[in-house]
């Protein structure tokens, strides 16, 4: 066997690289690529798409995998584990024709740039019909790769395998029923100063400045490097070449600095991932969720704590110290902490944000299951904004079309947000069991051995585990929304003195 799984690796290492190679083409598509290459590009990845996919269901790897499977005994855990996860994925790419994958690649690729037009124009009519393309090919793939309760289960399990409607609409009741009322308790309680972060903060200060934070946070740029892109995003070609984006408004310090931490969460994961298992399951984040847990540790639970600005306070006073004079790290933890309902998703405080996932949740499910169709589906987000946030959208801009995930086809993905900073929240109370003074380090500007913790914990382990699994590894229970809740009524209590 130990041939048979050499060539497995082999092979595995070989279709990697044809995704490395499509995700370095899509990397570069957001940040290089001038106008006039989307429509070659177009066919560039799609054809890439198309190789990958024939590679993946050779017979003589399909067979392959087959003999290994029936000799599993034989191999290691990691191996067994390594081969159990492809053969499912293999599975699921089988009931996709390579006619099926180019079409929507093509519709993805073509998606995106109607997107950007759209943005530009702030019309979501321009977008639409690109989407109900994306839709459609959505469909068609549930009912191809099937499903057991609910068509949007098919789509969810490839971002969070095993997710299913039924305990994702029980958690956002519980999310509606427990945040809304936390929610609504702060707005009773006099509203935080944060006046002094919507002052001009000019463009090359903030990119320096995100840079210092990243570093700061651990993040390797011997590995990685920081690009602007429309919407910011983590890309990685491998363990030693993770690369994040931002982007920058001079008039919302926190849209650049909350994006280069929460990204920079993303990067130290895949960093952290074994360079030995490239290619392979144990080499690969195990689901979004756990992924988002990672960029929302960082940006939530240590980014916006009082102890990790007693570090860095004095770092971002040197980069703007006009707009910061007189304020000190309790202000400005405050400030940055401010509860209040917003239009965009990755500007939101940490409360209201997972109403902004709720009303994605919502639409993404009614699309697949035909509840809604994309005709006026602007309408349909503006009326949702306003009955959960209490706000209205001025615009398609900073209303629907904010997320780049639907012109990519992401369909599924956004309940991974929610997720991730309930696992977060639960992590983190489990870091600082284990890790003597923990936020006095951070507050003295060592975060190493939290990362070092997280290396350990989650970052190894690759797709070894399903998410539930590593949850129950490192806490000793399944996810349990009441860590985020305790975090959260430990932390507005004392911002709101309530």
């Amino acid at each position: 066997m130990k041939e048979n799984y050499k060539n497995y690796v082999s092979t595995m290492r070989k279709i990697a690289d044809i995704g490395h190679a499509i995700a370095l083409l899509s990397w570069d598509k957001e940040v290089n690529m001038p106008v006039k290459g989307a429509p070659f590009r177009t066919q560039q990845v799609a054809t890439l798409m198309g190789i990958s996919h024939e590679m993946f269901l050779d017979p003589s790897f399909v067979n392959n995998l087959k003999t290994l499977e029936k000799n599993k005994k034989s191999l290691k855990f990691k191996e067994r584990k390594n081969v159990e996860i492809t053969i499912k994925h293999q599975n699921r790419s089988n009931k996709l024709s390579t006619d099926f994958v180019i079409r929507q690649s093509k519709a993805v690729s073509e998606g995106y740039h109607a997107w950007l037009k759209a943005r530009e124009a702030k019309d979501y009519n321009i977008f639409k019909e690109s989407f109900r393309t994306l839709i459609e090919l959505k469909k068609e793939e549930c009912e191809l790769v099937g499903y057991k309760d609910h068509p949007y289960e098919a789509l969810m399990d490839q971002f969070e395998p095993g997710a299913k409607v039924k305990d994702l609409d029980i958690l956002f009741t519980d999310v509606k029923k427990q945040l809304v009322r936390f929610t609504k308790k702060i707005g009773t309680h006099k509203q935080v100063d944060d006046s002094f972060l919507k002052k001009k903060f000019p463009h090359q200060k903030q990119w320096d400045f995100g840079l210092d934070i990243l570093k700061r946070i651990g993040y390797d740029f011997e590995a990685g490097r920081q690009d602007i892109s429309p919407h910011p995003f983590t890309t990685n070609f491998a363990p030693t070449d993770v690369r994040v984006t931002t982007r920058v408004d001079e008039r919302n310090f926190g849209s650049m600095t909350w994006s280069c931490i929460h990204e920079g969460g993303h990067a130290l994961y895949e960093q952290g991932l074994p360079v030995s298992e490239y290619g392979l399951p144990s080499g690969k984040a195990v689901s979004l969720g756990i992924h988002e847990s990672q960029s929302r540790l960082w940006e939530n639970n240590v980014g916006r704590s009082l102890p990790f600005w007693e570090a860095n306070i004095d770092l971002v006073k040197k980069y703007f110290k006009t707009n910061l004079k007189g304020v000190g790290a309790e202000k400005f933890f405050k400030a940055i902490n401010k509860v209040h309902p917003s239009l965009i998703r990755v500007e939101s405080d940490e409360l209201y944000y997972h109403f902004h996932i709720l009303i994605r949740y919502e639409i993404e499910k009614g699309l697949i299951d035909g509840t809604y169709s994309v005709d006026h589906l602007n309408e349909v987000w503006n009326a949702k904004y306003k009955e959960y946030l209490g706000v209205t959208v001025p615009n398609d801009l900073k209303g629907i079309l904010q997320d780049i995930h639907w012109a990519y086809g992401s369909i599924g993905y956004f309940p991974t947000y929610s997720l991730g900073s309930f696992y977060a929240a639960q992590f983190y109370a489990k870091a600082k069991k284990d890790i003597k003074g923990l936020e006095k380090q951070i507050a003295s500007g060592d975060n190493s051995q939290l990362l070092a913790w997280l290396r350990e914990k989650v970052h190894k382990h690759g797709s070894t585990y399903t998410a539930a699994q590593l949850c129950k590894k490192i806490t000793g229970e399944e996810l349990n929304f009441k860590y985020f809740m305790s975090y959260a009524g430990t932390k507005y209590k004392s911002i709101y003195n309530m």
